[in-house]
């Protein structure tokens, strides 16, 4: 029968199963905010669904927007990603200038029917704008670290940018999707120490510099050292994840989520997930991200292998940035790593996360399209 399945899938236009992994991991996150947000929106709204309708619109609208830019050929993405890159970094800017300021962070710009986080953009970008750099250089970034330099004064004043705001966590990602195409586009290891050290250095130097930041990162270490001040969303955190058990609360059954742990519609809905699954939904949730990667990456290897680096690295870059964020913010919540202010991708209440993150799947899917009618037509001539 999985033979069979295989030969089926085969013969599909595009990947289905990816489609199916995402669709289902956006009903379990519209449900999961739907849950979570219950308490935090009845206290600012006087209403239980305010955050439901609003994450729904934004899935509405990444679902539009994806089905649009499919139609989009892959060459155009390459042919104007130098522009795209300009566009990012004067969000970038503008976000500086002109963004709102949450929690004493710059992060996002107020629109109409939005707040848009430019980051998330940038995130995208950076993607395009690699891939298209390793198609051109591929050769160059292999043999010569010159060829790796170059990049230093477009990511150098990004990296600024982003540190000004300050998004330390978009940073990380972004480094490290970098570093991670690099290897895969074939660069020696050693790049992966030459590329990410001056960034960890910086962001060391930061924090070190920082009263602010250092409370964060001892918070984080020893959060029950202060339950009641620096460490108490990381320790209401840890008993929403502690209450899941193995099979969890049931879905509603969270105490946490009613206004004791902040951000569980952002940030630490992951815990409210854990408290209600328990740890069997927490091994599901992981699984399902795991399938999105094993897609992506098969859509990667596919592509390349067919003569369409571009579109390959596309996937490969798209499929290290969600596992990457999903994977950062499962740490944070379980107190493995410091708060990053990272959402957990198609499942986080965020307008600019689920639009960019549909956007970039329907660009990976239409890279599976092109590659697939390639190989149809190939065999056909």
């Amino acid at each position: 029968m999985i033979d069979a399945w295989r030969e089926a899938s085969r013969k599909w236009p595009l990947d289905f199963w990816l489609l199916g992994l995402i669709t289902a991991l956006c009903i379990l996150g519209l449900t999961m905010v739907a849950s979570s947000s219950v308490a935090i929106s009845e206290s600012r709204f006087g209403t239980s669904d305010h955050y439901f309708w609003r994450q729904l619109i934004s899935m509405g609208m990444g679902a539009a927007f994806g089905y649009f830019l499919f139609q989009i050929p892959v060459d155009f993405w390459a042919k104007h990603r130098g522009k795209l890159f300009f566009l990012a970094i004067f969000l970038l800017i503008a976000v500086l200038i002109f963004g709102r300021e949450i929690n004493g962070s710059k992060r996002w710009l107020p629109l109409v029917v939005m707040n848009f986080q430019p980051s998330e953009f940038m995130k995208l970008v950076i993607v395009i704008f690699m891939a298209g750099y390793l198609d051109r250089h591929a050769n160059a970034v292999r043999e010569s670290f010159e060829a790796v330099i170059r990049l230093a004064l477009p990511f150098g004043l990004m990296a600024i940018l982003l540190l000004m705001e300050p998004d330390y966590g978009s940073t990380l990602v972004i480094a490290v999707m970098i570093t991670g195409m690099l290897l895969i586009a074939g660069a020696p290891w050693r790049y992966f120490v030459l590329t990410v050290l001056p960034m960890v250095t910086i962001l060391v130097v930061l924090v070190t510099t920082s009263e602010y930041r250092m409370a964060r990162v001892s918070s984080f270490l020893d959060p029950w050292q202060d339950p009641f001040g620096s460490g108490y969303q990381l320790t209401q955190a840890l008993i929403a994840s502690g209450r899941g058990e193995w099979l969890g609360t049931g879905l509603g059954g969270s105490v946490q989520k009613l206004l004791y742990l902040p951000d569980a519609h952002t940030d630490f809905l992951f815990s409210v997930y854990a408290e209600e699954f328990g740890f069997i939904g927490v091994l599901v949730l992981i699984l399902l991200y795991i399938g999105i990667l094993q897609r992506l990456f098969r859509i990667g290897h596919k592509a390349i292998i067919s003569e369409r680096f571009f579109g390959g690295m596309i996937s490969y870059g798209i499929g290290i940035w969600i596992i990457l964020q999903a994977g950062i913010n499962m740490g944070v919540n379980l107190g493995a790593f410091p708060t990053k202010g990272l959402t957990l991708p198609f499942m986080s209440y965020g307008g600019s996360s689920v639009l960019l993150l549909s956007i970039a799947i329907a660009v990976v899917l239409r890279v599976d399209y092109e590659t697939r009618a390639g190989i149809k037509e190939d065999k056909d001539g």
